[in-house]
């Protein structure tokens, strides 16, 4: 059937749709992945500097994946790659306050008493940082690891956070993005996200701000 009208319907399923006689190709289906980001890479899909990106470690996986923000090279932990803009760009939307969990490995005793302190947040060169929870997880030698829940994806803003502390971040790992964990996926691997966890991320940015689900907790 030949048509001009723009109207026209075509299930994209059963219906072979050409320009001119030549098929235009299928949409490529969405593909939702948690990647272990390790140290060493960087967020982005390539590099001019020739540096291992985060692309490389899903390549196999066969179709082009984008991630879903940033993690700095030297910071692990939980990345989201898709190839769903749309939902890329609602899970970084200010708007939705999606909480980004990190376990930061600092220098220097932070103790219980000292909380109230890390709760009540600072005043960065762009503007005030206030973690919406903060937990002392335990010392570790000469450092302490802390978690911190972040509400935004400010550039560098957990090492920065601490740092305005004077307790300098030593190791980051991020373990969970809005209603996504870590869980005990290896470092450097990665694996397709279930049907109830994208269900969970479309839910969480089609909430309401003052609605959002409070962060994951995880047993100390």
């Amino acid at each position: 059937m030949v048509t001009r009208d723009l109207a026209t319907l075509a299930d994209p399923d059963v219906d072979i749709v050409a320009l001119r006689g030549t098929p235009l190709p299928h949409a490529e289906s969405k593909r939702y992945v948690l990647l272990h980001k390790p140290s060493g890479y960087v967020t982005t899909v390539s590099d001019p500097r020739g540096r291992p990106t985060v692309a490389d470690l899903v390549r196999k996986i066969g179709a082009r994946l984008y991630p879903v923000g940033r993690l700095d090279w030297d910071v692990e932990g939980v990345l989201l790659m898709t190839n769903d803009g749309d939902l890329t760009h609602q899970l970084l939307h200010p708007r939705y306050g999606l909480p980004r969990v990190y376990e930061a490995e600092v220098r220097g005793s932070v103790k219980p008493g000292e909380l109230p302190r890390w709760r009540r947040g600072v005043t960065l060169e762009d503007g005030p940082a206030t973690p919406s929870a903060v937990e002392l997880v335990r010392p570790v030698g000469a450092t302490t690891l802390v978690r911190l829940t972040f509400t935004e994806g400010r550039k560098h803003e957990v090492k920065r956070y601490c740092e305005a502390l004077g307790h300098p971040v030593t190791s980051l790992r991020r373990v969970a993005f809005g209603p996504i964990t870590l869980g005990t996926l290896p470092v450097g691997k990665s694996r397709p996200l279930t049907p109830h966890e994208v269900h969970a991320l479309r839910a969480a940015v089609a909430s309401a701000p003052s609605s959002l689900a409070p962060p994951a907790r995880f047993p100390l």
